[in-house]
C-alpha cells in the first residue's frame, strides 16, 4: 500500500513537474511579439486581424451546412418544383461559398504575411545578435562557452519567433473556434465535449516530452554543431585547400565529419522515432473515440430525435472540435519548443559587457603631453590559473620609440591589448598623461591607437575599403587613402592593380584579386596609417616582408611617427636596434630595458638573443 502511494506521488509530483516546466517557457511569448511588432508592425496587425476572422468560419460553415441541407430536405418534402427547391437552397449556397471564399483568401493572405515577416524578422534578429557582439568586449570572444552561446542564439531564433508568432494565434483562433464548436455541440450531448478533451490531453503531454528532448538533444551539442561547422570550412574554403590537398587530410576529415553527422541523426532519429509511435499511439484512440461518437450520432439520427442536417452538423462539429483542440494543443507544445529555442537568444541578448565603456568619461589627450605608464600591472586571463603579465612598470616618453621584444608566450601582445584597453588589468593601473584610461570614454581613447596585429584581417573588399577601414569616416576621402598607401609603401601595388582603389581583394567574389602574403602586409600597414593616431603599435608588422622592403618600412616608419608614441614588437633584431629603447619581456615580466647599445655592453638575455640569431646570418 505504501509503495503504491509513493508511485502515485511520483507520478503526481512529475506531472506538477512538467506542467511547471511548460508554463515557464512560455514567458518568452511577450518578447517574441515585441520583436514581431519592431520587425514588422503592419503585418502584426494583420496577423491579428487574420486570425479573428479564420477563427469564426469553421463553426459558421458547419451551421451553413446544416441549413443548406434541412433546407434541401424541406423542398423534397413539400415537393416543390426544382426551380423553386433552387431559390430556397440558393441564398445558404452563395453564404457558403462567400465564407469558403473567404477562407481561401485569408489563408493565401497569411501565407504572405508569414514569408514577409520570416524575412524581416531574420533580418531583426541578425542585426540584434551582431550589435550585441560589436558591444561586447575581447573578453568574450577568447571564450569558447561564448561561441557555444553565439551559436544557440544564431540557431533557430528568428524561426522560432515567428513559430512562436503563428502558435499564439493559432491557439487564440483555436480557442474562438473551439468554443463556437463547443457551443453547438453541447446542445446535443455534453457526454461528447469530455470524449474531446480526454483523448487529446495524453497526446498533448505525450509531445511535449518530446519536445524538450528534442531541444536538450540540440542545445547540449553546440559544440560539436561548431566543430562540423570548421570541417566544412576546412574542407571547401580556398585558405586551407592547399594543405587539405598536399596532406592529404580530404579523406580523414570528411570521414569525421560524416561521423559527427551520422551521430547527430541517430540522436535525432532515436527522438523522432519515440515521437511518432506515441503520435499513432494516441491519433489510433482519438480515432476511435471519433467513431464511438459516430456511431451514437447516426443512432440518434435514425431514433429521429435529430434530423439529418443535424447529423451532418454535429459530425461536422465533433470531427471539427476533435480537429481544433489537436491543433491547440500541437500549437501549446509548438509554443514551448519555440520559447525554449528563443530563451538562447534572450539570454545571449542579456550578456553585459565586462569593461566600462564609460561615455560620459573624459576625451583622450591628442597630443600626448606627459606620457604612457604601466604602474605595477598584473593580468590573468578569465579562466586561467596564473598571470599572464607580473608586476609590469613602465614609462613612455611622447614621441619615444620603443620596441617589446621576448620569446613567443612572454606576454608582448597581451600588454598591447592593455594598453588599448582591449582589457582592464587584473591589479595595477595603465595611465595616459597621468589618469588611469578606464576614466577616459573608450571609443575616444581607442581614436588615439593605430595598431596592426600580426594576425590582422584581409577584407575580402576592395583596396579603398581595406585602407579606409583604418578611418571609417574618411572612407570617401580618396586623397587620404592615396596618402596611407604611400606611408605604408602600398602605392606601386596599387596602381599595377586591374582596377585601382576599386580592385576587389581576395579569392571569395567574382574577379578578386588575391596578394602575396608581403603585399596584404603593406595594405594593413596603410590602414594603420589611415588614422592619425598619438600612439601606433605594429605587431610584427613585417614578418612577410623582404629584408629590402622592411628597410624601407622601418625606415619611413621612424621618419613618419616623429613627435608621435611608436611600439613594435618583432622578432627581427635588424629592425628593433632602430628604436629608442627596447624592452625585453620573458614569462610576464620586464628583465631588461634599454637601448641597443645598452643592452649589447650589458651582454643580458637581448644580447645573447641578437647574437644567435646574428650568427644565423654569417
Amino acid at each position: 500500500m505504501q509503495k503504491k502511494e509513493s508511485d502515485e506521488k511520483s507520478i503526481l509530483k512529475a506531472f506538477k513537474s512538467r506542467l511547471l516546466d511548460f508554463w515557464n517557457a512560455l514567458r518568452n511569448t511577450p518578447q517574441a511579439f515585441r520583436l514581431v511588432w519592431q520587425a514588422s508592425p503592419s503585418a502584426a496587425i494583420l496577423g491579428m486581424l487574420l486570425t479573428l476572422i479564420m477563427a469564426l468560419l469553421p463553426a459558421a460553415q458547419a451551421w451553413v451546412g446544416k441549413l443548406i441541407i434541412d433546407s434541401i430536405l424541406q423542398a423534397i418534402a413539400i415537393h416543390a418544383e426544382p426551380l423553386a427547391g433552387i431559390r430556397l437552397v440558393l441564398p445558404y449556397l452563395l453564404i457558403e461559398f462567400t465564407l469558403v471564399l473567404t477562407g481561401s483568401l485569408c489563408q493565401q493572405l497569411k501565407s504572405l504575411f508569414d514569408r514577409m515577416l520570416q524575412s524581416q524578422l531574420t533580418n531583426l534578429v541578425n542585426s540584434l545578435i551582431i550589435e550585441k557582439a560589436i558591444k561586447l568586449d575581447l573578453q568574450f570572444f577568447e571564450d569558447s562557452v561564448f561561441y557555444d552561446m553565439l551559436q544557440n542564439a544564431r540557431r533557430q531564433a528568428d524561426v522560432s519567433t515567428l513559430r512562436i508568432i503563428n502558435a499564439t494565434l493559432q491557439m487564440v483562433q483555436q480557442i474562438i473556434t473551439l468554443l463556437s464548436l463547443i457551443f453547438i455541440l453541447a446542445q446535443f450531448s455534453p457526454w461528447l465535449v469530455l470524449v474531446i478533451f480526454l483523448t487529446a490531453i495524453p497526446s498533448f503531454l505525450s509531445q511535449s516530452q518530446y519536445a524538450a528532448m528534442s531541444f536538450r538533444a540540440v542545445t547540449h551539442r553546440a559544440p560539436e554543431s561548431r566543430l562540423l561547422n570548421y570541417l566544412e570550412m576546412i574542407l571547401t574554403g580556398s585558405d586551407t585547400v592547399k594543405e587539405v590537398k598536399l596532406f592529404g587530410l580530404g579523406d580523414p576529415l570528411l570521414k569525421r565529419y560524416r561521423q559527427l553527422f551520422t551521430q547527430f541523426f541517430e540522436e535525432d532519429k532515436a527522438i523522432a522515432t519515440k515521437k511518432t509511435i506515441a503520435a499513432i499511439g494516441w491519433g489510433l484512440l482519438s480515432m476511435a473515440a471519433y467513431y464511438a461518437s459516430y456511431g451514437w450520432i447516426v443512432f440518434r439520427t435514425i431514433a429521429l430525435t435529430i434530423t439529418l442536417g443535424d447529423m451532418t452538423m454535429y459530425l461536422a462539429n465533433f470531427r471539427q472540435s476533435q480537429s481544433s483542440l489537436s491543433s491547440l494543443l500541437s500549437s501549446l507544445n509548438s509554443l514551448y519548443e519555440s520559447n525554449l529555442f528563443l530563451d538562447n537568444l534572450l539570454d545571449f541578448l542579456e550578456i553585459k559587457p565586462s569593461l566600462d565603456a564609460n561615455p560620459d568619461g573624459k576625451a583622450a589627450p591628442a597630443p600626448i603631453k606627459i606620457g604612457i605608464e604601466f604602474r605595477n600591472v598584473s593580468f590573468r586571463y578569465p579562466g586561467a590559473d596564473q598571470d599572464v603579465l607580473k608586476g609590469i612598470n613602465l614609462f613612455i616618453h611622447p614621441g619615444e620609440r620603443i620596441a617589446l621584444v621576448g620569446l613567443n608566450g612572454a606576454g608582448k601582445t597581451t600588454l598591447i591589448k592593455l594598453l588599448t584597453r582591449l582589457y582592464d588589468p587584473s591589479e595595477g593601473q595603465i595611465l595616459l598623461d597621468g589618469i588611469d584610461l578606464r576614466a577616459y570614454n573608450l571609443t575616444s581613447l581607442h581614436q588615439r591607437f593605430g595598431v596592426i596585429f600580426q594576425d590582422f584581417v584581409r577584407y575580402q573588399f576592395t583596396v579603398r575599403e581595406n585602407i579606409g577601414f583604418g578611418q571609417i569616416d574618411a572612407l570617401d576621402d580618396l586623397d587620404r587613402i592615396w596618402d596611407a598607401a604611400q606611408r605604408g609603401g602600398a602605392e606601386p601595388l596599387i596602381e599595377r592593380l586591374p582596377e585601382g582603389l576599386d580592385t576587389v581583394l581576395g579569392r571569395r567574389w567574382d574577379h578578386g584579386v588575391d596578394l602575396s602574403g608581403g603585399e596584404w602586409q603593406k595594405i594593413a600597414l596603410s590602414r594603420a596609417y589611415m588614422r592619425e593616431a598619438e600612439v601606433l603599435v605594429l605587431d610584427e608588422p613585417t614578418s612577410a616582408l623582404d629584408a629590402e622592403a622592411e628597410y624601407e618600412v622601418f625606415k619611413r616608419f621612424g621618419e613618419l611617427m616623429q613627435g608621435r608614441i611608436a611600439i613594435l614588437i618583432s622578432h627581427r633584431f635588424s629592425t628593433v636596434r632602430m628604436v629608442d629603447r627596447i624592452i625585453v619581456l620573458s614569462e610576464g615580466k620586464i628583465i631588461e630595458n634599454g637601448s641597443h647599445e645598452e643592452l649589447i655592453r650589458k651582454n643580458g638575455v637581448y644580447a645573447g638573443l641578437f647574437n644567435l640569431q646574428a650568427e644565423g646570418y654569417r
